[in-house]
């Protein structure tokens, strides 16, 4: 894959914006959700999310090369000002991996809720590396389940 140049955001690819709304999506639950591991494995698939997007954005197969098949490795190649957002991220798959089988104390609350608002900021930074204006970030405190969890707050359109 080679990198691309930055497309205008009106011509960027459908599967793109597909991408940041299941991101956001993603992220929104993340943030309510009480169950911690949940909290964790929704917020790195939000990130996984966002990094979709730039790729369905910006790669391009090259044909004398097997497709890779990690985002992360990907993500690198193709956007290499992205590069520690992909290494903070690929580290974590095995986290992710735990939390999504129910592992007990795969993840700390703390974990699951610092990895809530990474997700949100890579979101955010992959907004404004494809040239969009990128959401409000910062969590908005909210009651879930008798417990402090943190809403994301997105302008409405």
């Amino acid at each position: 894959m080679r990198p691309q140049t930055m497309l205008h955001p009106q011509a960027l690819p459908a599967s793109t914006h597909a991408y940041l709304d299941r991101s956001a999506a993603s992220l929104e639950v993340a943030a309510t959700t009480p169950d911690v591991n949940r909290r964790y494995a929704t917020a790195h698939v939000a990130a996984l999310q966002a990094a979709a997007a730039l790729l369905a954005a910006r790669a391009q197969p090259d044909p004398r090369r097997r497709p890779q098949r990690n985002a992360w490795v990907l993500l690198t190649r193709v956007a290499p000002e992205l590069a520690e957002w992909a290494r903070f991220f690929s580290d974590g798959a095995a986290r992710r991996a735990a939390a999504e089988a129910g592992a007990r104390g795969a993840v700390s609350e703390r974990e699951a809720d610092d990895l809530v608002r990474d997700a949100d900021r890579f979101l955010a930074t992959v907004e404004s590396a494809l040239g969009l204006v990128p959401h409000h970030t910062g969590p908005r405190r909210t009651a879930v389940a008798g417990r402090a969890a943190y809403d994301l707050e997105r302008p409405s359109a």
